[in-house]
């Protein structure tokens, strides 16, 4: 894949998550075993859904986020940030889950999803396990604090989700109420990883602010890339059912976009395809959003967003993990060009 530009400005090195993340190799790996041994507290009737859902196949962002902001340069990860990298896991997974049942998607991760394994009902509540079992794991803390802003973002992100099925199969949404929802269901938990993260690293109270807000711009960032993704990537390599929200209904940045540059005719045969009132033509909106520059806008979008994560963190270059951290914004940046590719 070619390399896309840092800042729009210059070229930088090709890279992935996964390359970006090599670093943290034993981090996962003690995250992977710690996640394992959860199994047994699940009760044994379950223990294989639960299993089926705690992978190893995905990127695993928000642990990273989590090991990234609490950077001491050792290869030998502190217990505590195993242990909240799994709660922030757990959270992600059991949103994931839902998620799949609302969007009837098919594939996540490159296999079924839990709902078309188990059935949706079965995964609604293999959904709210896991977020329970997060809970558990947070408790266990010696303070409060931990389980205390687990539990405020969880709230948070299903806020976020809850508003956004409310919305579904409607156009009556501004970008500012998309924005609110992603950065509910999405930036909260990039924006709690890096506030538990650099707290348990034991950096001072400033660095924890900014970084906090770094995750946050990061996270809006991010879903707005998953966002483009949906409508121009490609399944086999992003490994989960794409041009689900058109299909479900769900304006995304995208289509918000398109829905401003369409003339009116063309605009209210795309309103009737959100609205369930005829068939999507998921081909025939891609090749409008080529002809309006839709990629480009929205591409822009996340541009910004990765600016501000930077300027969070441009008063503490001197700290470990500030450069780390950074180097996640032009990781995204190629993702995003990656998708023209």
């Amino acid at each position: 894949m070619p390399a896309t530009t840092s800042r729009l400005t210059g070229p930088i090195a090709a890279q992935d998550f996964a390359s970006v993340f090599a670093r943290l190799k034993p981090h996962m790996a003690a995250l992977d075993v710690f996640l394992r041994n959860q199994l047994a507290a699940f009760e044994p009737e379950i223990r294989d859904m639960a299993d089926y859902c705690i992978d190893t196949s995905g990127k695993r962002i928000r642990p990273a986020l989590v090991f990234l902001s609490g950077w001491s340069g050792s290869d030998t990860p502190a217990g505590d940030l195993v242990r909240v990298a799994a709660v922030v896991e757990l959270v992600h997974l059991a949103t994931l889950v839902h998620d799949d049942i609302m969007d009837e998607a098919d594939l996540r991760r490159s296999r079924q999803t839990a709902a078309r394994q188990y059935g949706s009902e079965a995964a609604v509540l293999l959904g709210d396990a896991l977020f329970s079992h997060a809970l558990h794991l947070a408790a266990q803390f010696p303070t409060p604090e931990v389980c205390l802003t687990v539990a405020d973002s969880t709230r948070k992100v299903c806020a976020g989700e809850i508003v956004q099925t409310l919305r579904r199969g409607t156009t009556n949404i501004t970008r500012q109420d998309y924005f609110r929802v992603i950065d509910l269901k999405t930036a909260e938990l990039f924006r709690l990883s890096c506030f538990l993260g650099t707290r348990l690293g034991g950096f001072p109270a400033e660095l924890v602010e900014d970084a906090s807000r770094f995750g946050r711009h990061l996270g809006i960032a991010y879903q707005i890339y998953d966002d483009l993704a949906d409508f121009f990537g490609k399944e086999k390599s992003i490994g989960k059912t794409l041009g689900t929200d058109l299909v479900s209904g769900k304006v995304t940045l995208p289509l918000l976009v398109l829905l401003d540059r369409l003339p009116a005719e063309e605009r209210a045969g795309l309103v009737d395809e959100i609205l369930g009132r005829r068939q999507p033509d998921l081909p025939g909106r891609l090749r409008q959003m080529g002809e309006h520059g839709v990629f480009a806008a929205v591409a822009a979008e996340v541009e910004t967003e990765l600016l501000k994560a930077e300027e969070a963190l441009a008063p503490h270059a001197g700290f470990a993990p500030v450069p780390l951290l950074r180097q996640l914004c032009d990781t995204l940046r190629y993702q995003v060009g990656s998708l023209q590719a």
